[in-house]
């Protein structure tokens, strides 16, 4: 909660000064981000992925829109590049329940001891849809979660986060 109340704050601040100031400014706001890690670290969403792979029970009843780290980069490049951008860009690929991230990775990896039920007894979190519209303007293809999913699991391996 503590994140997305930093984020939307500092946003507001952003769209505040570059009003007063003349500024054009335009935002990028990406979903869960997976894909290659660059840096040594984990962050959260590959954290989320390497729970999932770690031999965890169960998986989170909740959905998520997910996107490539590699088209978030884009997105910025565009977004500054392009003199027509402008306002907010959702940068969302797909949207998908953990289940759904739990069987791509089954698929791709059927031999990892994923888990196969839910955290709790409720019904899913419903998918919800984001426009891709505005984003069109930018140019971005993007990545199909698939892929993302399976180069997020190969540089965790790289990294040394897992050694299966």
């Amino acid at each position: 909660m503590w994140y997305v109340l930093s984020k939307t704050l500092a946003e507001d601040a952003a769209w505040k000064f570059s009003k007063e100031n003349g500024v054009d400014m335009v935002v990028i706001n990406p979903a869960m981000v997976i894909g290659p890690l660059l840096q040594p670290t984990l962050n959260t969403s590959a954290e989320a992925i390497l729970n999932l792979i770690n031999g965890t029970q169960t998986f989170p009843n909740a959905t998520f829109g997910w996107v490539d780290v590699r088209d978030v980069a884009n997105a910025h490049i565009q977004a500054f590049e392009i003199p027509s951008a402008s306002g907010r860009h959702c940068l969302v690929d797909r949207v998908a329940h953990y289940s759904e991230v739990v069987k791509i990775l089954h698929e791709l990896y059927p031999g990892f001891h994923l888990p196969e039920k839910c955290a709790d007894d409720k019904p899913f979190v419903p998918k919800y849809q984001v426009s891709k519209e505005k984003t069109k303007g930018l140019g971005i293809d993007f990545i199909p979660m698939e892929m993302s999913l399976k180069q997020t699991v190969e540089s965790l391996k790289e990294k040394n986060f897992i050694s299966f």
